[in-house]
């Protein structure tokens, strides 16, 4: 199975997925999983990887004890670290560039908007905070990284963040997966955790467009 279409599997339904790398051996399974956590983290043009939604399914597996709780802790950790400092150097050697050339779909005006404001907002706290919201965890380390954060702040609150985010997922799959009725509903509890996920975001994109049109019928006419 290739990482390509891993990641479909993945986007699909997670714990067939996991299923199926765990079946070609536990290495596999640790593999992947650390490709896709850094990949979402480390990789600003591929935010809408199901991060929390694979950490969760991933604990789950732990729990049935087919990957061992440990390791996977250990994995995650490294993933998420390691993606969002790789995701930070992008941004401070090539971010403006990047942005330039237009090139990226997933970088829209509102999304990197949206991501700089709360960079704004909370200053370094949103390098920890923001790796709870998708594409706000992908694009605030880019950002922080074109805007010049310090690298020895930047790295404390990468290393709080990414601990806690993957921490927290992991071990709510490993505690509460092996529940008889999360187990007969896990699909439609993988769907609520990425809607959940993504509901804040949708919600500020709904605000701006509405804020704009409101802005523009209140506008005098040339």
């Amino acid at each position: 199975m290739g990482l390509l279409k891993g990641i479909v599997e993945l986007l699909k339904n997670p714990r067939d997925a996991i299923s199926a790398w765990i079946a070609m051996g536990p290495l596999f399974a640790y593999g992947f999983i650390f490709l896709i956590v850094f990949i979402e983290t480390g990789v600003v043009f591929m935010p809408f990887l199901p991060g929390d939604s694979l950490l969760f399914a991933s604990g789950f597996f732990a729990h049935m004890g087919s990957i061992d709780i440990f390791a996977l802790l250990l994995i995650v950790w490294t993933a998420a670290i390691a993606g969002d400092q790789c995701n930070f150097f992008i941004g401070h050697f090539f971010g403006s560039r990047i942005i330039a050339s237009g090139r990226i779909r997933a970088m829209t005006p509102e999304r990197i908007a949206k991501s700089e404001a709360f960079l704004d907002r909370w200053g370094r706290l949103a390098i920890f905070l923001g790796r709870f919201f998708p594409f706000i965890r992908t694009f605030v380390p880019f950002l922080a990284g074109i805007g010049g954060m310090q690298w020895h702040s930047f790295i404390l609150f990468n290393m709080l963040g990414g601990i806690t985010w993957s921490s927290m997922f992991v071990l709510m799959g490993y505690f509460f997966g092996g529940i008889p009725v999360v187990e007969e509903h896990f699909e439609v509890l993988i769907v609520a955790i990425v809607a959940v996920s993504v509901l804040p975001m949708i919600a500020g994109l709904v605000r701006s467009r509405l804020s704009r049109k409101s802005e523009d019928r209140s506008a005098p006419d040339a």
